[in-house]
């Protein structure tokens, strides 16, 4: 819990720039001072130019943990440079941002401390995890695997050390928004307005899979408990192929080619978080969550010949 320990806590919830020839840190973004949601920030930042206004700003754009994207510019030589934020999931712990710094406010009342139950949204395993966002250059739209309805109620406490044991200092249980109607989505996102173009939602399950963009216009991914590996349009969201695997999708899909041939590959294999908040779910909504069947294997998909 934040209040055992005050002040900021650099560099924790961070982007960090460091020097290669020095090894020094030069630059940096921290998310959430004083983190206490289990929001510390595990997927790295996307570097991509984009616009605002008639600028082309040489970007940094990180889809963080807590809810809000970060617009951000690396200078090359220095700091990092804050330019807008805005939530992409349901966020309650959020007063604002400073619009020169980049600093955020907390609602003290959503924030956990020892003896304190508070509510927040995203729940603590975050609006995005550590399954990766995607880029395409062509629609100019970043696509986002969520958990966009899910929240937390948090009671802090000054844990005991023992070896072996959890180290947490805090005890937590999830729900769902009372005003949602699905749990996760994928998104897509136009980098040069910063605003939502489309979103393919998920009512029963949240979206734990890594999405890959396409030149030819495909976003794949999966990450769903139904265990389908999935295409959808680039521009406007539409489902265009499914197909179930053998278990739940959360593996970068990748792809490649061979004799001419196109391929597209991912890993069926579900664990993890993506397992625990199903189990969870499944508690809060017995039959809506039901338990996903393990799996580890390799999934390889190709065009019939001819198209």
């Amino acid at each position: 819990m934040g209040d055992l320990r005050p002040g900021d806590n650099l560099y924790t919830s961070s982007t960090i720039a460091i020097s290669a020839s020095t090894g020094k840190i030069i630059g940096h973004q921290q998310y959430d001072p004083n983190e206490s949601f289990d929001w510390d920030e595990v997927s790295p930042p996307l570097l991509i130019a984009f616009k605002r206004g008639e600028r082309t700003i040489k970007g940094l754009i990180d889809v963080a943990r807590d809810g809000y994207m970060f617009y951000l510019e690396r200078t090359g030589d220095g700091p990092i440079k804050f330019v807008d934020a805005n939530p992409y999931v349901l966020q309650t712990v959020f007063k604002g941002v400073n619009p020169k710094t980049g600093k955020i406010e907390y609602n003290t009342e959503h924030k956990p401390g020892v003896g304190k139950t508070v509510d927040f949204c995203p729940m603590y395993l975050c609006g995005k995890n550590w399954q990766y966002a995607a880029f395409s250059p062509k629609t100019r739209m970043i696509y986002i695997p969520t958990s966009a309805n899910l929240c937390t109620s948090m009671t802090g406490q000054k844990p005991e050390y023992r070896v072996g044991a959890t180290y947490t200092g805090g005890r937590s249980e999830l729900y769902i928004s009372p005003s949602a109607d699905h749990v996760g989505e994928t998104q897509a996102w136009n980098v040069d307005t910063g605003k939502k173009v489309w979103s393919y939602n998920f009512q029963y399950s949240s979206n734990w899979g890594s999405l890959l963009a396409t030149a030819s216009g495909l976003v794949f991914g999966g990450g769903t408990s139904g265990r389908m590996f999935r295409a959808l349009d680039t521009s406007t969201g539409q489902l265009l192929w499914q197909m179930p695997t053998s278990s739940g999708v959360m593996g970068q899909p990748s792809t490649f080619m061979v004799d001419g041939k196109q391929y597209v590959a991912v890993m069926s294999g579900w664990g993890g978080d993506a397992r625990g908040v199903q189990a969870r779910l499944e508690r809060l909504r017995p039959g809506d969550f039901p338990e996903v069947p393990d799996g580890g294997s390799i999934w390889v998909y190709t065009l019939p010949t001819g198209h």
